[in-house]
């Protein structure tokens, strides 16, 4: 025999759930599972009791659809969950009935808004990452030294006497972190300038 089962849970605003209680009772539930929690909150353990109650045939009941739900996608999730499994949902606040042909209706509708609402989402992190990589960054931290702080340290690195761990706390740095940013520099030899330097790189590249 199918059975009506009531979900309800508190919000931080409200902390009663009295009229939650009432209303699902008038509606028929012979149980109702009750949250202390809010819809933020990743644990819901009496939703997850009430998920092992339902079985094909039965409904679920709530006061309204932000009762059960964190977000509209959440939602859509949870109640496809249940018509999966033969389960039906009823919103006594909305008078969404997925038990009739207009309250499947509205659960589809409400599919195709979550669906639109990540392809928004997916649009705008990807024309983010579009926009970030014209700026000349790739996404993600920012990173923790910039181009003109690693020519400075590569310069500072150059001089034989220079300890790597006094240049990294300088700049904020672990040595791991300087390392893996500026690579090994090696020291300029002595009576060797950097002038010097400079034209003997310039020399190999035109060779």
């Amino acid at each position: 025999m199918s059975k009506r089962i009531g979900y309800a849970r508190v919000s931080t605003d409200d902390q009663n759930l009295d009229l939650q209680r009432d209303a699902l009772t008038r509606s028929g539930c012979a149980a109702i599972y009750e949250e202390m929690a809010s819809g933020k909150s990743s644990s819901r353990i009496e939703l997850e009791h009430c998920r092992k109650a339902l079985r094909a045939g039965d409904t679920l009941v709530v006061w309204r659809l932000d009762r059960l739900g964190r977000s509209l996608s959440d939602l859509v999730k949870i109640i496809g969950d249940l018509e999966r499994d033969g389960i039906t949902f009823e919103s006594l606040g909305e008078k969404i009935d997925t038990g009739s042909a207009s309250g499947k209706l509205q659960f589809h509708v409400f599919a195709a808004l979550a669906e639109f609402e990540r392809n928004l989402i997916r649009e705008r992190t990807m024309a983010g990452l579009t926009a970030a990589r014209a700026r000349g960054r790739v996404g993600g931290r920012k990173p923790k030294l910039a181009e003109k702080q690693i020519r400075e340290i590569k310069a500072l690195l150059s001089d034989p006497a220079a300890q790597v761990t006094d240049i990294a706390k300088r700049y904020g740095v672990s040595r791991a972190t300087l390392y893996k940013r500026v690579g090994v520099v090696q020291p300029m030899k002595s009576g060797l300038t950097s002038m010097d330097t400079v034209g003997g790189n310039a020399a190999r590249e035109a060779r």
